[in-house]
C-alpha cells in the first residue's frame, strides 16, 4: 500500500490530484490513499465561503465544490482533518466524522478510522489555551470571535483520543506538537523561517495538546501542516521505546514541498 500525504490543501483538490497522477506516471506506481493535514477548505457554496476565516481576497471557491456536487469524483480515497481555515459550518455537521463528498472522508474533530489494515487517527484545529477548556459553543452565523474560536482544539476531543487503546499506524494534527523542533534540524528551520526563532528558543512553537497525544499514543508516523514548510524529525520514546517519524509539509503551491508519498511499509500492519 502506498499513501500520499499532503500538507495544507486550501481547496486545491484538482492540483493535488493532478500532481499525484503525474507522479504515478513518472514513477510507475499506484497510490492507494491520500491523507491531508488540514486547511482542506471543503467549501460547497458561497454561504460556506463566508464561514471560512480568511481575508476577503482569499475567499475563492477553488475546486472542492465540484466533488461535492458530483461534477467530479475524487480519483483517490481521501481522508482529511480540519485546520484553522475551514468552512466551519459544514465541518461542524460532521463533528464525529463522515463523508464530506463521495470518496472524501472527514476524520472529525477527533477520530480514528481504519483503511485496509492501517489505523489512522487525527485531531482537527489548532491549540489555543484560552479556549481549551471552554467546550464547543460556536454556532453560525459566526462573528469575528467565533469564526476563529470554532477551530480551536478542546480538552474534550483530546481526552477522547487519550483513551485510544489499540495502536495507531498514522496520526495527523494540523499544528505541530510542542517541542517537536528539538528532534529535528531546527537550525535549518530557522534559516528558512527566521520569524520562528523566539518561539523555538522559548519552546513555545507548537501545540501542547498534540504533544500530550504524541507521548501517549506513540504512533510510528505523525504528520502535520500549518506552518507552511517541510520539517522532518524522529522522536525516540524512552531509552528502549518505539520511535515516531514526524513530517510537516507545506501548502499546495508550485515549487513547495506539499506532498510526500510513502513508498515503503509504514508498519507491520501493511
Amino acid at each position: 500500500m502506498k499513501i500520499a500525504v499532503e500538507g495544507c490543501m486550501h481547496g486545491e483538490l484538482d492540483k493535488v490530484y493532478d500532481t499525484m497522477q503525474r507522479l504515478e506516471a513518472a514513477e510507475g506506481i499506484k497510490i492507494d490513499l491520500l491523507i491531508c493535514c488540514g486547511d482542506f477548505q471543503a467549501v460547497r457554496n458561497e454561504s460556506d465561503l463566508q464561514c471560512v476565516n480568511v481575508p476577503p481576497k482569499f475567499r475563492t471557491m477553488n475546486s472542492f465544490w465540484k466533488y461535492y456536487s458530483g461534477q467530479a469524483v475524487a480519483p483517490y480515497p481521501t481522508i482529511f482533518i480540519g485546520g484553522n481555515h475551514e468552512a466551519a459550518n459544514y465541518l461542524w455537521e460532521l463533528y464525529y466524522g463522515g463523508w464530506a463528498a463521495p470518496n472524501i472522508y472527514f476524520l472529525g474533530f477527533a477520530g480514528v478510522v481504519k483503511f485496509g489494515n492501517i489505523r489512522i487517527g487525527g485531531m482537527s484545529g489548532i491549540h489555543k489555551q484560552h479556549d481549551y477548556h471552554r467546550g464547543h459553543h460556536e454556532r453560525p452565523p459566526y462573528d469575528n470571535a467565533t469564526i476563529r474560536s470554532v477551530y480551536h482544539v478542546r480538552h474534550y476531543d483530546v481526552l477522547k483520543l487519550m483513551h485510544v487503546k489499540e495502536p495507531l499506524d498514522i496520526f495527523m494534527s494540523h499544528d505541530w506538537p510542542l517541542g517537536i523542533t528539538e528532534y529535528g534540524n531546527w537550525e535549518r528551520l530557522l534559516r528558512e523561517k527566521p520569524f520562528f526563532t523566539e518561539e523555538v528558543h522559548q519552546r513555545k512553537l507548537g501545540s501542547e495538546s498534540a504533544a500530550k497525544l504524541l507521548n501517549k499514543l506513540k504512533p510510528p508516523y505523525w504528520f502535520s501542516a500549518h506552518l507552511h514548510c517541510r520539517f522532518p524529525a524522529i522522536i525516540q520514546h524512552g531509552e528502549d521505546g518505539p520511535t515516531t517519524k514526524f513530517l510537516a509539509l507545506d501548502k499546495c503551491l508550485p515549487g513547495r514541498n506539499f506532498l510526500q508519498v510513502l513508498l515503503s511499509p509504514l508498519s507491520r500492519s501493511f
